[in-house]
């Protein structure tokens, strides 16, 4: 017998109670017992859906016949296994239906089957259960007749067969198991267990799909087994691309093996069947980050999944207008993920943060999500709060955790994080870190070499500044949406029409500029001005009287138009606030604020205020109660009026809230 075949054993024949009771007793029991049975013969007892390949030749096997004819008896030892006792070999008269003990005598080149009749005085019983031979998921085609190992990641009922998502290392297999219409067939199988299905591959809508004739729960020592090859593999496939950085930079390699880390478990969680959500900032830099990120990952469920439309149900990409995570946001993204476990049968997402997600801010909506199964991985260049986010969080990659700051943006590392997941997109993704930089207008020491990078691959500067506003105009419009083909076509990732991409960067960018210049028109009569004793310009804006609502450029976007401006024309270390009834807006050239703190701050000093907010150390945004407005503004003019002048320091970074 195969090593594999074994499986429990027990006693039939002769035995005896003591035997029994000394087996129960321990090791050395165990080992007298074994002893004293040694000389008995062991007889197979087939599993009903075992095949010759559970069975060897001089073995002995519990037999049960199926026909009698003159020339002897038909027996099965399972479904699958049957032959003939010649009368030659029969020691009694059987009838259909009895049972007997055969011996494998021989099995012919034609695929028959030979047996002798045997009675052993005394022997053992052994239950034999089939060990299928296994086919990977990849690489099956239609008409193979096949079993295959793995979890169950997605058990979804339809009108018709229930379908059950089944993945090994190499991929996940679609299976529809028939039962009456709509009704659950296997309702003992669920999400997370180890089975065998077996049965033959179809084509289904450009996809394979496994006809399922048995589908089975690995019992829990064959599944722990099973599991850790399955995990083992898995961690093998999920190993990330072996590229290097676009540009040599080497304040950037601490944050690359950073991203080495997380694509390796976004790897692994699409080979795993997990469905994955992007929440990102609805700026430039954030779509710059999401696009790249998003067209890697659907390239890897395509080729795990075999399936062309797997994607649209397992990726998900939605901006946030906020640069953290608001609680609007995570209660509708943990109720699309309840709803989509409930009526589809697919494990909870995992959660991926891009340009946002860092600080104290995100903490209330990571806790709502800890209630549940649904990992976070964090993307972001704003200044983060460590000791508040990274117990709730599974990876988190953030240029100030290794002495950087927010000029390494997050769009640069997310072109690195999708090369790692699908090194294939390099040369279609080789002018978004430039966008990315320009549209936050990073001052890194690697923006030449990114810049020459994009013009290596056809973009001029001036291109490429287009294209950040064209984003942003987009961003703006889309709101909520995703935008997904439009914004492709802007940022000219994923886009197959050359001439429509500029066309539609050329209007989109004109319209943008028309928009903004309009509204500086609006507010520059209207602007305050004082300089403060440390020497800093400072210019205040009431967003709420002047400037046009509800259309583009969005209260951040007119504060940092603004404050451009008024940097350009003095040369001087300048601060600009743009407020509404109950926020305000905050830039700064030159000037060494803290923005995080100065809200915490706040907190302590106006604590019936309700201060809450952040983003960058020089560049953020601030909400608060109405009615303590005046005295809001106030304490954060008194707080910078004190700042240190530094020229150096510049509010590279664009708000859209």
């Amino acid at each position: 017998m195969s090593e594999n075949t074994a499986g429990d054993s027990g006693t039939r024949g002769d035995s005896s109670p003591e035997l029994d009771a000394d087996a129960a007793e321990g090791t050395a029991e165990d080992e007298r017992a074994e002893s004293a049975t040694g000389d008995r013969p062991t007889v197979y007892d087939l599993a009903p859906d075992c095949t010759l390949e559970d069975a060897e030749v001089d073995a002995l096997y519990h037999a049960e016949v199926n026909g009698v004819v003159d020339y002897g008896v038909f027996v099965d030892l399972s479904d699958a296994v049957s032959g003939l006792v010649h009368e030659s070999n029969l020691d009694g008269e059987y009838a259909v239906g009895d049972r007997l003990i055969v011996r494998l005598t021989e099995v012919k080149e034609n695929g028959d089957v030979a047996f002798d009749d045997v009675d052993p005085d005394d022997y053992r019983t052994e239950a034999v259960a089939h060990e299928p031979t296994v086919s990977r998921v990849r690489g099956l085609t239609p008409g193979d007749e096949v079993t295959v190992e793995g979890e169950v990641v997605q058990a979804k009922q339809t009108g018709g067969p229930t379908v059950f998502a089944v993945a090994d290392a190499s991929g996940v297999l679609s299976c529809a198991a028939f039962e009456s219409a709509g009704v659950r067939a296997y309702p003992e199988v669920e999400v997370g267990d180890m089975v065998h299905a077996s049965g033959t591959i179809e084509s289904r809508e450009e996809a394979l799909q496994l006809e399922v004739d048995s589908l089975k729960r690995l019992s829990d020592e064959r599944a722990g087994d099973a599991r850790e090859r399955y995990e083992t593999a898995l961690d093998e496939r999920a190993e990330p691309a072996d590229v290097d950085p676009l540009v040599e930079w080497e304040a950037f390699e601490p944050i690359h093996e950073d991203l080495r880390e997380l694509a390796r478990l976004l790897r692994r969680t699409v080979l795993a069947g997990r469905p994955i959500r992007v929440r990102h900032h609805a700026d430039g830099d954030g779509m710059c980050a999401a696009i790249p990120v998003q067209l890697a990952v659907e390239n890897l469920i395509e080729e795990v999944h075999g399936d062309p439309d797997a994607a649209r149900h397992l990726f998900k990409r939605l901006p946030s207008k906020a640069p953290y995570y608001e609680m609007e946001d995570v209660t509708r993204d943990l109720n699309f993920a309840l709803e989509g476990r409930a009526r589809h049968g697919q494990k909870l997402p995992f959660l991926l943060m891009l340009d946002n997600g860092s600080t104290e801010e995100d903490v209330p909506a990571y806790e709502n999500l800890a209630h549940y199964d649904i990992p976070i991985a964090a993307v972001d260049h704003h200044h983060p709060d460590p000791e508040a986010v990274e117990p709730l969080l599974d990876a988190h990659v953030n240029p100030y955790l290794h002495g950087e700051d927010y000029r390494v943006t997050t769009g640069m590392m997310c072109v690195e994080l999708a090369r790692l997941i699908d090194p294939s997109l390099t040369e279609e993704l080789e002018h978004v870190p430039a966008v990315a930089g320009l549209s936050d207008r990073s001052k890194a020491e690697a923006m030449d070499d990114y810049v020459a990078l994009a013009a290596g691959a056809g973009y001029d500067e001036s291109d490429l500044l287009d294209i950040g506003e064209a984003l942003d105009y987009a961003a703006h419009w889309l709101r909520y949406s995703e935008g997904k083909t439009l914004v492709n076509d802007a940022l000219n990732v994923g886009c197959d029409d050359e001439q429509r991409h500029e066309e539609l960067v050329e209007f989109l960018s004109e319209r943008a500029e028309r928009d903004v210049d309009r509204q500086l028109d609006a507010v520059d009569d209207h602007v305050e001005y004082e300089r403060l004793a440390s020497g800093a310009h400072l210019y205040r804006i009431d967003l709420d009287e002047y400037a046009h609502r509800f259309t583009y450029p969005a209260p951040g976007k007119t504060t940092g138009e603004l404050h451009d401006a008024r940097v350009k024309e003095t040369g001087d270390p300048v601060i600009t606030i743009g407020y509404g009834p109950d926020f305000c807006v905050l830039r700064s050239d030159g000037v060494r604020l803290d923005i995080p703190n100065m809200v915490t701050e706040l907190n302590e000093e106006l604590p019936e205020a309700g201060v809450s907010g952040g983003g960058h150390l020089v560049v953020g945004s601030i909400k608060f109660v109405k009615g303590r407005r005046s005295e809001v503004i106030e304490a954060l003019v008194e707080k910078m009026a004190g700042a240190e002048i530094d020229e150096a320091l510049s509010s590279t970074i664009a708000l859209d809230d």
